[in-house]
């Protein structure tokens, strides 16, 4: 498992990277000492666990939680135990109270580890439900001063762009002027699924998914906290 640091006190800087080392079964991305720089690691990298302070400079670990672009593993680490029950209500895998053993680390350490082995078991599963390719709708957007055509099933992602979306076929890529709330309502619920406030796919075309990830062609995007459980229910386990 991959993993990073959110920690502004070089002490429980050092005792979290031995702990890490330690265990064998994580590696360590990257230290950070706010949450802001992190934010900006994760716009290019994914990881599956942070190892969270609350109180952090610039923003808390609480509000860096609640712009985070995707959903890894979360383990709080804090001085202050009154942040429990806040921190459950963010969907956090454990909670740390300094100073921690390296067994409770340990502790928390597997907890997450089941968790994503449970996770990467069910969506592994064959999308059994759905066709291979949906049935050929041909759209006609326009792009510029023409219209394109594009076969929906050649669609792999609808990505959001303010006012405008742009997608990603097969054939090319087309930037319209809809929001993706329009695709979303145009596209059959069937094949097309919003996994992101900003990405709808077609389900078809995923190669794979891993963890918070879902692999179309050679794109690797994210699925939000949000859409993760409708993802998961309708779309990898049946009942579509």
């Amino acid at each position: 498992m991959t993993c990073i640091i959110i920690e502004d006190q070089p002490p429980a800087q050092r005792i979290l990277q031995k702990y890490i080392r330690d265990f064998g079964q994580l590696e360590l991305l990257a230290t950070f000492s706010d949450a802001l720089s992190a934010l900006e690691f994760l716009k290019q990298a994914t990881v599956d666990v942070i190892f969270l302070d609350i109180h952090l400079p610039k923003i808390s670990g609480i509000e860096f939680l609640k712009i985070l672009p995707y959903s890894p593993k979360i383990i709080l680490t804090t001085a202050f135990g009154d942040y429990a029950l806040q921190g459950y209500e963010l969907d956090v895998s454990d909670y740390l109270l300094k100073p921690f053993s390296y067994e409770r680390f340990v502790k928390a350490v597997s907890k997450v580890q089941h968790q994503i082995e449970e996770v990467n078991a069910s969506q592994t599963k064959v999308i059994s439900n759905l066709e291979t390719t949906p049935s050929n709708k041909i759209l006609f957007v326009k792009t510029g001063k023409e219209y394109q055509k594009i076969d929906t099933s050649t669609i792999q992602y609808i990505n959001s762009k303010g006012d405008y979306t742009q997608i990603v076929s097969t054939s090319g890529k087309y930037l319209v002027s809809h929001p993706l709330k329009y695709w979303i309502d145009k596209l059959p619920a069937q094949f097309f699924c919003q996994i992101h406030k900003s990405y709808l796919i077609n389900v078809p075309h995923i190669i794979k998914v891993v963890g918070n990830q879902v692999y179309i062609s050679d794109e690797l995007l994210p699925i939000g906290r949000t859409y993760r459980e409708t993802f998961v229910n309708d779309y990898l386990e049946g009942d579509v």
